[in-house]
Formats: structure tokens, C-alpha cells, sequence
């Protein structure tokens, strides 16, 4: 029965009974059988079904939790303690600052031990790894702490605390972040990402209405634009625009500073793992 609950939660991800086949390698066919197996065994129905669309009922909606646990215990049942031994893949996700930052180093101090682990790298931004870590499509991810509450059933351990700062072109004189921002066009980090929504919120409550030249998400890109002086922005202190000496001038922000969180996600369930606490314990010793 774990391969119809494997399907079962592809189904639930997917949405409908076709493109839950296509991402698992079954026909539509195929998964509906299985549905109407695990159905059958259960003695409930799982699903309301509405065209194209299977969606979750009530009775649907208490087993998809009970089902991830039964397949994360069944799982666990192959992982050694020793994590020396440890085979097998580790799906890890990452937004761009971590993958060039936190992540290279705790790799390494992971690789040294246990050796034959396999990570897999999944890169992405902080709002789709969060739903890649709930739905069990990664295994833990390090991205940017959400602004709203968690699901219980995931666990976020802070690893680094990063400043925001406002950059502008060299020659650009003053040193008065908000007179700045206000006399300037801003460079704006995208205000739809996690990252976004704090600089967002810093200039509501500075009652600063800026005039926006760019928005984009990438760091490194909007050091770039500030570079060729299209505008200046406020970004936190990370990334690799830091060791490769960028044509801008910061400015702190001192009384007024701000910070973007970076936190480890994981399932609460799988939190104490031995694979998985490894590999907070190389990255808290890397974000320290």
C-alpha cells in the first residue's frame, strides 16, 4: 500500500489524477486505479471529484498527514544511526545567496562525514521552497524566514541575522539613508519575495514613497544597476557582491537598521534525524 499512498500524495500536489502521472512516470489510468485501491482498503472516499480536478475532502484532507508520517517512518526504517554509513540523497533547497554563501562550506564539513551521502542541490526562491519542504519534494531548504506563521508541521531554526543597507553610486554625495531614498529612483527588491516585504514595511513606517526605476529579485543584479547608476537600493549585507568589490558606496542605516533572517526548514517530523541534524550542525558552525 505504499506505492498507492506515494500516488496519493502526488495527487494532492498536482492537483489532478493526469498530471500527478506525468511527474511519477504513470498514467492517468494507472493513478486512478491506485486511488480507487487505497480507497477501498480505507473504506472512505478521498477525493471530490469536479471535471478534471481531484480535490481533497474532509476524510482526504485527516489521511494526507497520517500518510507523509507512515512514509517518512518507513524511511527512516533503512537510515543507519551511524551517519558515516549513511547512503542514499539528501535534496537540499537553497535560495542564490545560500548556494554561494552558507552552502559550499557546510557541504564540504558534511562530505568529510558522511561520505557517501549524496546531496542534491535545489535552487529556488524562499516561498517555493517552503512549499517543496511541506510537501516533501525537498528534504530541508535554507531561505529567507517567512513574514507570516509556519504550519505546524514545520520546524525553522534562525542560522544568520543579515543587515540591510542602502547602496548608491560612488559619486552620489550625502549620507542621509531616508533623504536619500527619498530624493533618488530605487532599485527595488522585488516586493513580493520575503526579502522584498521587509524593505516594503521599512518604508511604510518611514513614510517614504519612492519612485521605482527596477524591480527584480537577484542581488547581484541589483548591485549592477546601482553600479551603472540607474538608481540606489536597500538590500541586506549578503552575497557574493561583497567579495567581488562593487562599484557602490554604503551606507548603514544605523538606529533604523533592519534585518533579513536566514533560517533551515524542515519538517518537524524529520527534524531530529541523524542525517539531518548533521547537517544543521555544519551549517549553524558555517552561519556563526
Amino acid at each position: 500500500m505504499l506505492r498507492e499512498l506515494k500516488t496519493f500524495i502526488a495527487v494532492t500536489r498536482y492537483g489532478t489524477f493526469a498530471a500527478a502521472g506525468m511527474h511519477i512516470g504513470l498514467t492517468q489510468s494507472a493513478v486512478s486505479a491506485q486511488m480507487r485501491n487505497l480507497e477501498q482498503a480505507l473504506g472512505i472516499r478521498l477525493f471530490d471529484r469536479t471535471g478534471r480536478q481531484a480535490i481533497l475532502n474532509a476524510a482526504g484532507q485527516r489521511a494526507l498527514p497520517m500518510a507523509r508520517e507512515m512514509l517518512e517512518t518507513f524511511s527512516r526504517m533503512s537510515v543507519s544511526d551511524d551517519v558515516s554509513e549513511y547512503r542514499g540523497e539528501l535534496k537540499i533547497g537553497a535560495v542564490a545567496t545560500a548556494q554561494t554563501g552558507l552552502l559550499p562550506q557546510a557541504l564540504l564539513r558534511l562530505r568529510q562525514q558522511a561520505p557517501l551521502l549524496e546531496p542534491k542541490l535545489v535552487p529556488g526562491v524562499s516561498l517555493n521552497l517552503l512549499s517543496q519542504v511541506d510537501t516533501g519534494e525537498v528534504d530541508l531548504a535554507i531561505l529567507i524566514k517567512p513574514p507570516f506563521e509556519l504550519p505546524k508541521e514545520l520546524s525553522a531554526q534562525v542560522i544568520r541575522r543579515e543587515p540591510f543597507v542602502l547602496i548608491v553610486p560612488p559619486e552620489l554625495e550625502g549620507d542621509d539613508p531616508l533623504q536619500i531614498l527619498t530624493n533618488h529612483p530605487h532599485v527595488c527588491y522585488d516586493r513580493n519575495s520575503f526579502g522584498g516585504r521587509l524593505v516594503t514595511r521599512f518604508l511604510r513606517e518611514q513614510q517614504i514613497d519612492v519612485q521605482v526605476a527596477l524591480e527584480l529579485d537577484e542581488l547581484e543584479a541589483i548591485v549592477k544597476m546601482v553600479e551603472c547608476g540607474l538608481g540606489v537600493s536597500l538590500l541586506p549585507e549578503a552575497g557574493l557582491w561583497l567579495e567581488y568589490g562593487a562599484k557602490v558606496r554604503i551606507i548603514r542605516l544605523g538606529e533604523l537598521t533592519f534585518y533579513r533572517e536566514i533560517v533551515l526548514l524542515q519538517r518537524y517530523s524529520q527534524r531530529m534525524q541523524p542525517i539531518q541534524q548533521l547537517f544543521a550542525k555544519c551549517l549553524a558552525q558555517i552561519g556563526s
